[in-house]
């Protein structure tokens, strides 16, 4: 087994603390950073709290005898996130933030594996799937700022010799997942009518542990150099698809009716959720053959059992509500 110690950034995130268990779990000499320790969801690692990600930030000590970073904090969503504003937001955290870990870390490591977004390919695929060729689109301020921050890391790669590896992984879904996933669950779950029936759509998803056991493959791996991957779980499916899966999983009935888009859409726009209904409509597919065929990756679970370990942690976190727990 490789002597590897890693660092993770943003391990007290969704992504971050499933990642850390699952280095826990293969047995791996793992740090977690965090921005503050009560963040952290795990105990059996070393955490080190850094504080505010920006261009000011101190990673020394978090990067002390660390091989590999796997870079996964960052800045997700701001109050108005059209806004110019929004994307000098975006930047100060996803770009200048990065540039002072990646500054540092080029002085005292070995490998950084920095998490993108698929959306620095674009928004939604149409004929062809997104893949390592596809040229960058980026649509939205924060997979803009992502893209700056893999141009900029590619620079500073070139002049230190830091090893980069790049990874964009389309929506990422798990136990803890936040956001539209979570919210698509909960709308299954309360029986109401969706009026999805009449879209025609092909997603690419990935579970959580898949994309762990994948950024394992990129810090391990000696192919992985200077590489950009686009990781799923290998399967497609349409949203009533899902909605049906996660109905059957749930042991509720789903009800689909028709709704033509148009109109969904300006329902939608009435509470400002036109993009949430544009991702849940549009089509957005990856081409993950480049990381199975350099790295000899492949998904860990099935999107099946990926959903139903979701679902499972859904109906714990409800009971526990309806229990007076706190919810996790």
């Amino acid at each position: 087994m490789p002597s590897t110690r890693i660092l993770v950034t943003g391990a007290g995130g969704f992504i971050g603390a499933r990642l850390v268990r699952w280095l826990v779990r293969c047995g791996r000499d793992t740090r977690a950073a965090v921005r503050q320790k009560s963040s952290a969801d795990n105990t059996n690692v070393e955490v080190v709290s850094v504080g505010t990600i920006d261009r000011a930030t101190d990673w020394t000590r978090a990067l002390h005898g660390i091989d590999v970073v796997v870079h996964l904090a960052g800045r997700a969503h701001v109050l108005d996130e059209r806004s110019a504003a929004a994307l000098e937001m975006f930047r100060e955290v996803n770009v200048a933030g990065t540039m002072r870990l990646a500054a540092q870390a080029a002085e005292r490591v070995r490998r950084l594996v920095f998490v993108s977004s698929i959306g620095v390919n674009g928004s939604k695929t149409t004929d062809q799937p997104f893949s390592e060729s596809s040229p960058p689109a980026p649509v939205e301020n924060y997979a803009k700022s992502k893209y700056e921050a893999e141009q900029e890391l590619r620079a500073l790669s070139e002049q230190t010799g830091l090893e980069l590896v790049i990874v964009r992984p389309p929506l990422v879904y798990g136990p803890g997942c936040p956001g539209n996933f979570l919210r698509l669950i909960r709308l299954v779950d309360s029986g109401l009518p969706l009026p999805i029936a009449s879209i025609r759509n092909s997603r690419s998803l990935i579970f959580v542990e898949n994309l762990a056991s994948a950024l394992l493959a990129c810090v391990d791996h000696p192919l992985a150099r200077g590489r950009t991957y686009l990781v799923d779980d290998g399967e497609i499916i349409s949203t009533p698809k899902l909605a049906r899966t996660l109905g059957n999983l749930l042991g509720k009935q789903v009800r689909l009716i028709q709704c033509p888009l148009p109109i969904l859409r300006s329902l939608a726009s009435m509470g400002g959720r036109t993009d949430a209904v544009d991702k849940l409509c549009g089509s957005l597919i990856v081409d993950g053959a480049a990381i199975r065929r350099d790295l000899g990756w492949k998904p860990h679970r099935s999107m099946q059992d990926g959903l139903a370990e979701t679902v499972r942690w859904y109906r714990d976190t409800v009971d526990r509500q309806l229990n007076g727990a706190s919810p996790c």
